[in-house]
């Protein structure tokens, strides 16, 4: 099996259950498909702990490790420093494969008694892909990014955790599951939804609730928005330790529209990074 079917099996089957999971990426997709267009992706974002996760290795790297065996190189870096995070983007060589996109919270530059409550909380976690079958590397990759790697945390603690990074509280309920997928406009090909303006009033008129604006000014290099984020019941435990439920914020999808710059050789040619006041930005969309 070679790493191009690997890459579209591991990929195909996260879009499938972020789809299962997040309403609004499914109704873009039948509304664009019901035109006689076609889903894109331009990115996949992930969320990470720069700290010590048990037996996982810590931050971008716990996950870059997969991707860039399949064909990923990393394409540019970025440092978020008012929200304590640097990411990181991987580009595949065909311009058609999604970008990705992964963040990592600096646990150690937060609050003294917030940074002992997260570390405490993932101390435990478990490496599910490291000693995987070499014959069952989808399935490993998958289970790694879908199955949360720590104990449930208790309520209490991501409650607390949130009043100084809504990141943190996310990133303890759920993991290294998606953050979220990315529509690239540019790639849709539907004639009454050329761009994301057009695009954002369809889906509104379609019931889809969306971000208030648009990140970008019209003609400019990258332009994103994204749909509201929706809330599940996610596992937790109490204070003394029983199993619970606690509402929180999973994911939204969001929307990438890109233009041109000069390229190396003078000509135009599609930007393809990211810019950091945006993507802070489009981190809030899980604010709870």
């Amino acid at each position: 099996m070679d790493a191009r079917h690997i890459l579209n099996a591991l990929l195909g089957r996260l879009w499938e259950n972020y789809c299962a999971r997040v309403p609004s990426a499914r109704r873009y997709r039948e509304l664009i498909e019901e035109k006689g267009g076609r889903v894109v992706n331009d990115h996949i974002a992930f969320r990470t702990f720069n700290t010590r996760l048990g037996n996982v290795p810590s931050g971008i790297i716990g996950l870059s490790r997969i991707f860039e065996p399949l064909g990923y190189r990393a394409a540019g870096s970025y440092e978020f420093t008012d929200k304590h995070l640097i990411a990181r983007h991987y580009q595949h060589d065909d311009p058609v494969m999604p970008k990705i996109f992964i963040s990592q919270l600096q646990v150690d530059e937060l609050p003294g008694a917030c940074a002992t409550l997260i570390n405490e909380a993932v101390a435990g976690a478990r490496d599910s892909f490291r000693d995987h079958d070499p014959g069952r590397l989808i399935d490993a990759a998958y289970d790694f990014i879908t199955t949360l790697p720590w104990a449930p945390p208790r309520a209490s603690i991501v409650e607390h955790v949130n009043k100084e990074s809504q990141y943190a509280a996310w990133t303890l309920l759920h993991g290294y599951n998606v953050n979220h997928f990315t529509a690239y406009i540019n790639e849709q090909n539907v004639a009454d939804w050329p761009d994301i303006d057009t695009t954002v009033a369809g889906l509104i008129k379609a019931g889809v609730a969306m971000k208030d604006s648009v990140e970008g000014e019209p003609g400019s290099k990258l332009r994103q928005t994204a749909t509201q984020a929706v809330d599940e019941d996610c596992d937790v435990r109490d204070d003394q330790g029983r199993p619970s439920k606690l509402r929180w914020s999973y994911a939204y999808y969001e929307l990438a529209e890109r233009g041109d710059v000069e390229g190396p050789d003078g000509k135009p040619t599609r930007f393809q990074g990211f810019l950091g006041p945006q993507a802070a930005h489009l981190f809030e969309m899980t604010k709870r």
